[in-house]
């Protein structure tokens, strides 16, 4: 499959889509409303989607 596959060029931009509205959600959850725990889960989830999109794209 190469880079620049429609559907496979698709699925990694949705991907980064998630992270960074994950990030941003985790960031809120921790400051506005204290709950660390989620708002930890929800970066780390980020962190993992960022990391496999890496891993995809590493020549």
């Amino acid at each position: 499959m190469t880079l620049g596959g429609g559907l496979f060029s698709f699925a990694l931009s949705l991907a980064m889509l998630a992270a960074f509205a994950l990030a941003i959600a985790g960031v809120m959850l921790i400051v506005k409303r204290k709950e660390r725990q989620r708002g930890l889960l929800m970066i780390g989830v980020s962190v993992v989607l960022v990391l496999n999109v890496l891993i995809w794209i590493w020549p």
